[in-house]
């Protein structure tokens, strides 16, 4: 289960509420963080072909993404403790 949001709108929108800049991913987003919240551990991602888990480096180095389309991304963290990602933000790759 998602244990905590990076940002404001991200919340907003796992929550079920419109936000505009999401408006062209509304679909897919929603599929993915439902997704991410089921999932008991990295191995149930992996497992899911379609989200293309990346363990991230640079500034992004301890978290993990999953696709949503070529343009964006969901980035969370996935504590040691197993208890479920935290950070969750949806990720405009072109910004």
């Amino acid at each position: 289960m998602i244990r905590s949001y990076r940002d404001k709108a991200t919340r907003l929108f796992a929550e079920g509420e419109f936000v505009k800049r999401f408006q062209s991913i509304e679909a897919q987003a929603s599929t993915r963080l439902s997704r991410l919240n089921a999932a008991t551990g990295l191995n149930d991602l992996r497992q899911q072909r379609g989200n293309r888990l990346e363990s991230l480096g640079g500034d992004r180095a301890g978290q993990y993404s999953i696709r949503v389309n070529d343009q964006w991304r969901i980035c969370f963290e996935w504590p040691d403790d197993g208890d479920g990602p935290v950070n969750v933000e949806l990720v405009d790759d072109h910004h």
